[in-house]
């Protein structure tokens, strides 16, 4: 009796890590969960309200203007147009997003991650030096020298940049698997936090002189 006992608390445990180990997002229920804003007779999905179905027009799944490029004209020498469930309303609940990056000649997206998605991206114009790193304690570094047409993908969570080897402005196209990816640029998280970090405190993280830290807070 107390090995079928035991038995049944083994399987029953089995089940509980493979339930634990392969949680997701679940699937949606419905064709279509348009957000808005307004919650009068809405039901809440996904951090947003969804638009009464025969109430959704053919514009909730549209968004003009991505042909356009972005003011590259910043300290970073970059800019990224994004199309995310905010300018695409009948994203919401669809698990994806896109955006436009523009580079300037020598212009970089700097080091940052997105802690809800992974990234794919495809070059359209220009050459781009493109890599990631994986986490603790190997920190490994993987990168490539991207040309028109090349594609390269971005593991969700993991610190990764794009820089603009070439003489020319760059393009590229990039889908994310999240409505909303969010996105941690690292250097504006660290030294441009609100409140400022102890700057004593980031001076040991980073080995730096203490100096050198609030110099780079004053810069972000």
């Amino acid at each position: 009796m107390k090995k079928g006992v035991s038995l049944l608390v083994a399987v029953a445990l089995m089940a509980l890590a493979s339930s634990l180990a392969s949680a997701s997002d679940p699937s949606p229920l419905q064709d279509t969960c348009v957000a808005i804003d307004e919650p009068k007779n809405a039901v809440f999905v996904n951090g947003k309200f969804c638009k009464n179905p025969n109430l959704t027009v053919a514009e909730d799944f549209f968004y003009q203007g991505l042909n356009i490029p972005g003011n590259t004209t910043n300290r970073v020498g970059s800019n990224v147009t994004t199309v995310n469930v905010d300018a695409i309303p009948g994203l919401n609940t669809l698990g994806i997003s896109l955006v436009r990056i523009d580079y300037a000649p020598y212009g970089q997206n700097p080091p940052h991650t997105h802690p809800r998605a992974t990234e794919i991206l495809t070059v359209l114009e220009g050459t781009l030096l493109v890599g990631f790193v994986t986490s603790n304690p190997q920190n490994r570094l993987f990168s490539k020298v991207l040309n028109k047409g090349d594609v390269f993908v971005f593991p969700i969570g993991l610190i990764h940049f794009q820089f603009n080897i070439g003489h020319m402005n760059a393009v590229a196209i990039a889908g994310l698997s999240s409505q909303n990816p969010g996105v941690i640029t690292i250097a504006n998280a660290v030294f441009g936090s609100n409140p400022p970090i102890n700057p004593d405190f980031l001076a040991t993280a980073f080995q730096l002189d203490k100096k050198v830290v609030e110099f780079l807070q004053a810069r972000f």
